[in-house]
């Protein structure tokens, strides 16, 4: 579920998430795109209780595991949140801003419900230049819950992701 393509270097992957079973990778094989190697098992890189939504992102030595926590699709009464950790291989492992490894739960909060943006989700982050924005749906607490697309700026303080809302 939620499979998230990224390319490093010539090497391709794909992350992707079971809602119970937790985030994986696979190397995909960049002239098919299909799996790289169909006999090795995917890599797990996260787990939690209600995780998916991976999306990975290199910004300097780092890369960065954005995921989903929580309950989406359920108008304003969604508990989606964005989480992050970090990792200086793609493949992990990836920890929290507290050092906890994302395999054991951890994920720093990037982005909860505030106000009328209920259940934020499905992170993925556009750049223009130096100019970084995130990337999510949400659900509209003014507008019956509907879900919307939003971008807000995104900035970078001591190695973590900062949204500027």
């Amino acid at each position: 579920i939620d499979p998230a393509v990224t390319k490093d270097g010539e090497k391709l992957w794909m992350s992707f998430g079971s809602f119970w079973d937790g985030i994986m990778l696979i190397e995909l094989d960049p002239k098919t795109g299909l799996c790289k190697n169909i006999d090795q098992k995917p890599k797990q890189l996260a787990a939690a209780p209600e995780i998916e939504a991976p999306f990975i992102h290199k910004d300097g030595a780092w890369y960065y595991l954005f995921v989903n926590w929580g309950k989406c699709c359920r108008g304003a009464k969604s508990t989606y949140e964005i989480r992050v950790g970090r990792s200086k291989k793609i493949t992990g492992p990836y920890e929290d801003r507290d050092g906890i490894p994302m395999v054991a739960g951890g994920g720093t909060l990037v982005l909860g419900s505030k106000g009328r943006f209920i259940g934020p989700g499905h992170a993925s982050i556009l750049q223009k230049g130096k100019n970084q924005w995130l990337a999510h749906h949400y659900y509209d607490g003014e507008d019956r819950g509907i879900s919307k697309l939003r971008l807000v700026g995104l900035e970078w303080k001591d190695g973590w992701p900062l949204v500027k809302e």
